[in-house]
């Protein structure tokens, strides 16, 4: 029974994905973004599980990408299908014409991309200590909660600037920029553990202040930070 338990949970991922997409495309956007919390969730203890009870397997590996497809791909690119398109209803009637209309549905670049990202981890061996390319559960998270980041941050209750950073970090998806990862080999306070450690900082201080509205800003913050330490190991310093 205990080898089924990793696969149970991925399922789980994919099942809470599922139901956000469903939430997204009926309008109710925040109850969509926590879908996709609860999705991270079950994506993290599945891994977990599985190294616990040592029990991985390839189909496990396979379901797991696939999971991540809908749940960190399609859902967050449809929570912000569904945000773009209701702004459209709040441009002046001369803006809206079969170029802005279709504006939209350009976010399925995220799913896509997500999926080259996956089918490019799974490959890839060089991804032990850190990432390259941006992490999709941190897009995912970052589109998912624009919409309740909005109600606080001006800049980010735009149409043209979400659309841009949606197509942005698609693209960043499938780079080859050193991305951070939090996995510590010891939790010593030295090298890229103090970007580690200043991550999780920058990142609490911000949930206290706008809650759930935080994680587009964390994410940001983990761009900022991953690219200096980028930038370090370019130079030699890391």
């Amino acid at each position: 029974m205990k080898k089924h338990i990793p696969n149970i949970l991925t399922c789980c991922n994919l099942a809470c994905g599922c139901l956000s997409v469903m939430a997204a495309l009926a309008g109710n956007l925040e109850s969509a973004a926590l879908w996709i919390i609860a999705s991270a969730f079950f994506d993290f203890f599945d891994g977990f599980a599985a190294r616990l009870l040592k029990v991985s397997s390839p189909i496990g590996k396979e379901l797991d990408s696939l999971s991540d497809v809908v749940s960190f791909g399609v859902a967050p690119a449809m929570i912000i299908y569904t945000w773009l398109s209701r702004c459209l209803y709040e441009f002046p009637p001369h803006q809206i014409n079969t170029f802005t209309s279709l504006l939209p549905v350009t976010v399925l670049i995220v799913p896509v991309l997500s999926a080259v990202r996956l089918a490019k981890f799974n490959l890839d061996e060089r991804q032990t200590t850190h990432f390259l390319g941006l992490p999709t559960p941190a897009n995912a998270l970052f589109l998912s909660f624009i919409p309740t980041a909005a109600e606080r941050m001006t800049i980010l209750n735009n149409f043209w600037v979400v659309w841009l950073l949606t197509l942005f970090l698609a693209i960043l998806l499938v780079s080859e920029i050193t991305m951070l990862s939090l996995k510590f080999k010891d939790f010593k306070f030295k090298g890229i553990n103090i970007a580690r450690y200043l991550l999780l900082l920058v990142g609490i201080l911000l949930i206290v202040v706008f809650r759930m509205g935080a994680f587009p800003i964390i994410i940001l913050a983990y761009l900022l930070i991953s690219f200096s330490v980028h930038a370090l190991i370019k130079m030699q310093v890391l």
